[in-house]
């Protein structure tokens, strides 16, 4: 009886994990995500784009039942986690039908598809990107933004969120990190070649003494401020970091 009983209790949980997904077959092409409040993307190899609901089961509304969930943008819950996934072909559009709130998602990502989020509203929370070796395009409103061991290239810019990143060895060229409000702390490998573009306006600039930076000159002169343009072991990747009115951390990883 208890192996019995322990058979439908695993039967059950397949059943929900099960629901809790949606498949894209899809290697290539451009992920665009749009005004998702609550999401982790993570890179990994394989060839569907694979969205998990993080928060559980979607909670039954019994009048609901037979109907289906949309809303005034035209947008249609055909994913059953309270996101519309549209295959336009080489795009596919993600947006969550909720304005607050929202589910609560992980997208797994195969390397070889380029992700765009965008986010404008108050209401989401701080993005986190990880283990993606992939293009990456990141504008936000009011969201942080976190990345660990992705490669790029990567163009990310926020407005009033702070951005954390610890970079791939395997960085490629160009990244640019950029927030107005914001602080930017970066950790890379202290053996990267790059061409280094640092600036604030009302922040300071703090780097691990372990990076030699070889300020660029005007003649015999160089001009120390809150702009820094130098070249990081000879040069190499163009990696421009900046922060308006907060500070900017360069660390070693």
């Amino acid at each position: 009886m208890k192996n019995v009983l322990a058979t439908v209790a695993l039967a059950l949980v397949a059943g929900l994990v099960q629901a809790q997904e949606y498949k894209v077959a899809k290697s290539t092409g451009r992920l665009e995500i749009k005004e998702v409040n609550n999401v982790e993307i993570e890179g990994y190899s394989g060839n569907e784009i694979i969205f998990t609901s993080r928060s559980g089961k979607r909670e039954n509304d019994e009048r609901a039942k037979g109907l289906r969930s949309i809303s005034g943008m035209g947008l249609e819950d055909n994913s059953g986690l309270g996101l519309s996934v549209v295959d336009k072909g080489n795009v596919i559009e993600v947006q969550q039908l909720k304005k607050m709130d929202g589910p609560d998602i992980t997208i797994k990502v195969p390397k070889g598809v380029v992700v765009s989020y965008t986010h404008t509203s108050p209401y989401g929370q701080n993005i986190e990107i990880k283990n993606f070796e992939g293009e990456i395009e990141v504008s936000t409103l009011h969201n942080g933004v976190t990345l660990t061991n992705t490669t790029g290239p990567m163009t990310i810019k926020t407005v009033h969120g702070d951005i954390d990143a610890s970079l791939s060895p395997n960085i490629k060229n160009p990244i640019s990190i950029v927030s107005v409000h914001g602080h930017v702390d970066v950790a890379l490998p202290v053996g990267t070649k790059a061409n280094m573009k640092l600036s604030t306006v009302y922040g300071e600039i703090f780097v691990d003494p372990d990076f030699k930076i070889e300020i660029d000159k005007a003649g015999n002169m160089i001009k120390y401020s809150d702009n820094i343009t130098g070249k990081l072991n000879g040069g190499g990747l163009e990696i421009n970091l900046s922060s308006t009115h907060n500070n900017i951390y360069l660390r070693k990883k």
